[in-house]
C-alpha cells in the first residue's frame, strides 16, 4: 500500500534469519552488493538472479518515502474515516459476490473469513487497480544498503532473487516502496512461501490473478496463526466508570468479565459469553470509539504493526460482514503532530522507549502514556491530551 510506513515489522519479525543479516550495512554499494551476490551463490541463485542484482541501483525516492510517516499521525477516527470508503465498501461487496467460490475454497482450505481478506485487498491496491510503480529489487536493495532498518529489508533479498531466478517475477517487477508484491502487496518471503495457484493454471501470479491473491492471502494469515471461525473485533459500549488499568489489546478477559464491569454491546443489550477472551481497545481514549479485540485481531498487528492501520482493516472487513459504521463518540482533545513530539521527546527522557520521536503514536508510546497516566493518577486509557503533556 502506497501509504504504509511501519507495515513491515509485523511479517519480518517470523522469516528464518539468513546469514546476510550479520553484514554490515552502508560502506561503497557495489562492494556492499558483491556481499549479497556472494549469499545468493551460497543460495542457489542462477544466471537470472544475479544478472538482476548486477543491474540494481539506490533508488532516491523510495529513501524519501520511507522517511515519511506523516499519514499514520492521523487519529484513527481521521484516518479510517478517509479509507472506509463507500467505492471499497461497495466494491468489496462486488467482488464478494464475484469471487465467492474462490473466497469459499480460501475459507474452506485456510479457515480464513472473505471479508478479512476482501479488506485486505480493497486497503493495499484498491482490488489490484494501485499495485504501485517502485522496482522491486531496486527498492529492497535501498533499503538493505541504508543503514537505517537494514535488517528488517536484507533478508527479502534472496526470496526476491528466486523468485527472478525461477521466473516467477520479472526481473523488473514493480510494486510498492517497500518491496510488497501484488494485489494485497505480498512480501518476496512469502510470496516464495505462501504462494497459491488459485485459479489452477500452473503459475503464482499475485500481480496478474485475483484467485491466486486471494488463496495466498489467506495462507499467509492462517500460517500468521488465523484461528477459524473467530471474530477479530466487536464494536462495544463502555460505561463512564470502567477499570481503565484493565483496558488494551494483550490485557483478554473473558467477555463476562467485561459484562460484569458495564461493557455492553453497541446496542446497549447484554454481552453473551462466547469463551473467548477479548482486549478492550480504546484507540481515543475512553470517550472515543471501543472495540473488543480478539486473538485474531492481534494477526492484523503483524501485518502491520501501525494500530490505526490494524484497526481500519478490520473495521473494513467488520463491514464488509455487514457490520454497521462504528460510532466515534465523543473523544478528548488530543495532540497535533509536533505536540506528540514534544510528548516522546519527554517520554523519552523520563527513560521509556517510545521508539523513534516521530509524533505518530505508536504501540510504545501508547504504553508510556499508560504508564504515566497511572504515576499521575489519570485514566489509564492511553490517549495522550494536552492535559497530560502538561503534567509531563
Amino acid at each position: 500500500m502506497r501509504l504504509r510506513s511501519t507495515l513491515l515489522a509485523g511479517f519480518f519479525l517470523a522469516v528464518t534469519a539468513m546469514p546476510a543479516l550479520a553484514q554490515s550495512c552502508g560502506g561503497d554499494f557495489q562492494a556492499w552488493k558483491e556481499g549479497v551476490s556472494a549469499e545468493a551463490t551460497a543460495a542457489g541463485i542462477g544466471e537470472a538472479g544475479h544478472k538482476a542484482l548486477a543491474a540494481a541501483t539506490i533508488d532516491e525516492k523510495v529513501l524519501a518515502r520511507d522517511r515519511r510517516q506523516g499519514v499514520f499521525a492521523q487519529t484513527f477516527i481521521q484516518f479510517s474515516g478517509r479509507m472506509i470508503s463507500d467505492y471499497r465498501l461497495k466494491q468489496g461487496a462486488a467482488n464478494l459476490k464475484k469471487y465467492a467460490d474462490v473466497f469459499a475454497r480460501a475459507d474452506r482450505e485456510f479457515g480464513v473469513q472473505a471479508p478479512v481478506i476482501a479488506a485486505f485487498w480493497a486497503l493495499e491496491t484498491d482490488f489490484g487497480a494501485v499495485q504501485g510503480d517502485f522496482h522491486t529489487l531496486d527498492a529492497l536493495v535501498t533499503l538493505a544498503h541504508d543503514c537505517r532498518r537494514p535488517d528488517l529489508f536484507r533478508q527479502q533479498l534472496i526470496p526476491l532473487l528466486k523468485l527472478i531466478d525461477k521466473g516467477v517475477v520479472p526481473a523488473d517487477v514493480t510494486g510498492a516502496w517497500a518491496g510488497e508484491i501484488g494485489q494485497t502487496q505480498i512480501l518476496p518471503s512469502d510470496y516464495l512461501n505462501e504462494g497459491v495457484d488459485g485459479d489452477g493454471d500452473g503459475r503464482i501470479d499475485l500481480r496478474g490473478s485475483a484467485p491466486d491473491a486471494i488463496m495466498t492471502t489467506a495462507k499467509k494469515l492462517q500460517v500468521k496463526g488465523w484461528k477459524r471461525d473467530q471474530p477479530w473485533i466487536e464494536e462495544v459500549r463502555v460505561p463512564e466508570s470502567l477499570p481503565w488499568d484493565q483496558t488494551g489489546r494483550m490485557n483478554k478477559l473473558p467477555l463476562s468479565q467485561w459484562a460484569d464491569w458495564g461493557v455492553t454491546n453497541r446496542d446497549g443489550s447484554p454481552l453473551a459469553d462466547n469463551s473467548l477472551g477479548a482486549g478492550l481497545m480504546l484507540p481515543m481514549g475512553r470517550k472515543g470509539p471501543a472495540f473488543l479485540t480478539y486473538d485474531n485481531f492481534d494477526i492484523y498487528i503483524e501485518w502491520n504493526q501501525s494500530i490505526t492501520y490494524a484497526l481500519t482493516a478490520a473495521n473494513l472487513a467488520a463491514r464488509l460482514a455487514g457490520a454497521p459504521a462504528y460510532d466515534p463518540r465523543y473523544p478528548e482533545s488530543g495532540l497535533d503532530q509536533d505536540q506528540m513530539k514534544d510528548l516522546q521527546a519527554k517520554l523519552e527522557a523520563k527513560g521509556y522507549d517510545v521508539g523513534t520521536v516521530d509524533g505518530i503514536l505508536g504501540t510504545n508510546t501508547r504504553e508510556a502514556v499508560r504508564q504515566e497516566q497511572t504515576r499521575l493518577g489519570l485514566a489509564v486509557d492511553g490517549w495522550p491530551t494536552p492535559e497530560l503533556l502538561e503534567r509531563l
